[in-house]
């Protein structure tokens, strides 16, 4: 499983190709806004910026236009930025039908906003790149969020589809390990969810015993 950074920072995703996990991005406009990046040169600007350090990974760019031709004339000045700018397209009819025409014409299509499993179905009619179900977001109305990427990779896998999964409003950990048992190719989130997976209060006991031992020794 892939892990995308949900995020505008430089500076976090710079620490996650440190740590040797970063796989991708995925970013949007509030993010950007979040950063201090507004205004149309600087938010391209800055995804040129984030897609220098990605370098081999996917970037998700999201457009703002929901009319097939807004979302086809953004999607295609976000595709000029580099070759590995993912144009994120809402999950509307509009979008669908924009990105079965990104499909047509080679650019890769991250399809947004995704609630239940016969969306999924539609995008990967298209030929969606990727697909995102918002997780955390199905789990705030009580339905279930893991349940759903299980449900969405089952039937991907029967029907051959070749869109992958990314698990997106990822909210902690766990929900980091749910996605990867349940079938998901991607997770995109904060980098503090995949920090989180770092901690253990057992890890933490066992190296101030190992490192009291050493002092001991030493002494």
């Amino acid at each position: 499983m892939k892990f995308f950074i949900d995020t505008a920072s430089l500076d976090q995703i710079k620490e996650a190709k440190d740590l040797g996990i970063l796989d991708g991005v995925t970013t949007n406009p509030s993010l950007m806004a979040k950063e201090g990046i507004t205004g149309y040169d600087n938010i391209m600007k800055h995804y040129k910026d984030i897609c220098d350090i990605v370098e081999d990974g996917d970037v998700s760019a999201e457009v703002i236009s929901t009319d097939f031709n807004g979302i086809v004339e953004e999607g295609m000045r976000l595709a000029d930025i580099a070759p590995n700018i993912v144009v994120k397209v809402p999950m509307i009819k509009e979008g669908i039908k924009a990105i079965a025409h990104f499909t047509e014409i080679g650019i890769s299509t991250n399809c947004t906003l995704v609630f239940s499993a016969g969306q999924a179905i539609l995008a990967a009619k298209a030929g969606a790149t990727y697909l995102s179900p918002f997780i955390g977001r199905v789990d705030d109305i009580n339905w279930d969020g893991v349940g759903l990427i299980e449900e969405i990779a089952e039937i991907y896998s029967i029907q051959g589809y070749e869109t992958e999964i990314l698990a997106a409003s990822i909210r902690n950990s766990k929900h980091i390990v749910d996605s990867a048992r349940a079938g998901a190719d991607v997770v995109t989130c904060p980098l503090d969810a995949i920090l989180g997976l770092l901690k253990h209060p057992l890890t933490d006991i066992g190296l101030e015993k190992f490192l009291a031992d050493y002092r001991k020794g030493n002494q």
